[in-house]
């Protein structure tokens, strides 16, 4: 038999482990819109965004399922040429490479993860209003 608080997994674990996932999601997302526009003098030492990796954490006793934090890996994307010959750092060329963060994506990825994380939040109360009218109710 499975109930709110059987096993390792409850209800309120499988909550906080989305909540700390969607934490990670925004902490990548705001790392990444901190490098926008940042500047190297190599493709190579350009910053490259950042992305959290999410996977399925099953509880078997309990058969509730989470996810968790895999990892977080670095995109592939090119760092993007610009010709700047005043630039302290230009190159030959006179290029500089700037980091390939799109802002307006990262905004986005940030109120997703902002409005995941409320909803985990509002279901925790919902579940522990429920609780306690159920307390109420002996």
């Amino acid at each position: 038999m499975s109930s709110v608080n059987s096993g390792p997994m409850n209800l309120f674990g499988v909550a906080q482990k989305g909540m700390s996932a969607q934490l990670v999601r925004m902490n990548a997302a705001a790392s990444n819109l901190a490098n926008a526009g940042s500047v190297s003098a190599t493709e190579d030492g350009a910053y490259k965004p950042i992305r959290a990796v999410f996977s399925e954490d099953l509880d078997r006793a309990s058969g509730l399922a989470s996810v968790k934090v895999s990892g977080v890996i670095r995109e592939k994307a090119a760092a993007v040429r610009q010709h700047n010959p005043d630039h302290p750092l230009a190159d030959a060329n006179g290029d500089v490479w700037t980091a390939p963060v799109d802002e307006n994506a990262e905004m986005v990825e940030m109120l997703e993860a902002s409005r995941q994380y409320q909803n985990m939040v509002e279901a925790l109360s919902t579940a522990k209003q429920l609780m306690l009218d159920t307390l109420r109710m002996k």
